[in-house]
């Protein structure tokens, strides 16, 4: 079962993939505004990522020092979740 945070973490790499790959298909574009929202861009992405493993490398370390707790979160996201999509 996919958490909420795990489904955002895979929206955030798709998103950080797709820029990835526009700069890529544009790096032909030349001038000097394309040149500068081209490096804004890329230090975007290098913040993203960075702030991503270090996000990933902390829950990491977080479910592996509390597991049990780590799995009552997610029973109890799970439960939340089917209140608020079940019958009304």
């Amino acid at each position: 079962m996919e958490t909420p945070a795990d489904k955002f973490m895979d929206e955030l790499r798709n998103v950080i993939a797709d820029a990835e790959e526009l700069l890529r298909v544009t790096s032909d574009q030349t001038g000097p505004k394309v040149q500068e929202v081209r490096a804004r861009a890329e230090e975007s992405l290098r913040n993203a990522r960075e702030h991503l493993q270090g996000a990933g490398r902390q829950l990491d370390a977080q479910v592996r020092q509390n597991p049990w707790a780590a799995v009552g979160i997610a029973a109890g996201m799970g439960l939340l979740v089917g209140v608020l999509m079940g019958p009304k």
